[in-house]
């Protein structure tokens, strides 16, 4: 196996496990064993414990980053950013245990695991600018600050509703999908 597919398997195995257990508790040992390598061979393709859990958590940022991609075809930019909720809600739901660890967990307290919340972040809302204008909305540094703010209420509001679910599934999207133009406008104007 090169070392690129290696490091690729042994990051792949880190994501089906924090399917079912916090980030933080994937150790290397168990990584090693899954693997069938030596702990020794798993610290040649990372540098930490910590170094580890960041590229595992960079793989699942850009899992639900691809997942999430608007899909232009659909035209309105409503629906576009319905469907990317749609997506958004079935990935969080599907992968809540990780998805809460990177949010909430110890790991947000990590300056590294930020920078790759931050920046999955930063791509979702430059997705939102770019369809901005669609929806007859100019990027004005309010709006940017709206939208940013935005995303963080939709994280809160997606993770209290899977605590809960007070609310449909559908409903949470209209919830997410009408505050976005409602807020943007107020911004905007």
């Amino acid at each position: 196996m090169s070392p690129a597919a290696r490091r690729d398997q042994l990051i792949a195995l880190g994501l089906e496990m924090v399917g079912n257990r916090p980030l933080e508790q994937v150790s290397i040992d168990a990584i090693a064993e899954v693997a069938g390598v030596s702990r020794a061979l798993l610290f040649h393709y990372f540098e930490s414990k910590q170094d580890f859990h960041v590229a595992i958590a960079r793989a699942q940022a850009q899992e639900m980053l691809d997942c999430t991609a608007p899909d232009d075809s659909l035209g309105d930019p409503l629906l576009i950013l319905g469907a990317s909720m749609s997506a958004f809600v079935d990935y969080v739901t599907e992968n809540r245990t990780a998805y809460m660890a990177l949010i909430r967990g110890s790991a947000s307290a990590d300056p590294a695991m930020r920078a790759v919340t931050d920046q999955t972040r930063t791509v979702m809302v430059k997705r939102i600018l770019e369809r901005a204008g669609g929806l007859g909305i100019e990027s004005t540094a309010s709006v940017r600050l709206a939208v940013a703010g935005w995303i963080a209420f939709v994280e809160e509001v997606t993770i209290s509703w899977l605590a809960d679910a007070p609310i449909s599934r559908a409903e949470l999207l209209t919830l997410i999908t009408t505050s976005l133009p409602a807020l943007a406008v107020r911004a905007d104007g």
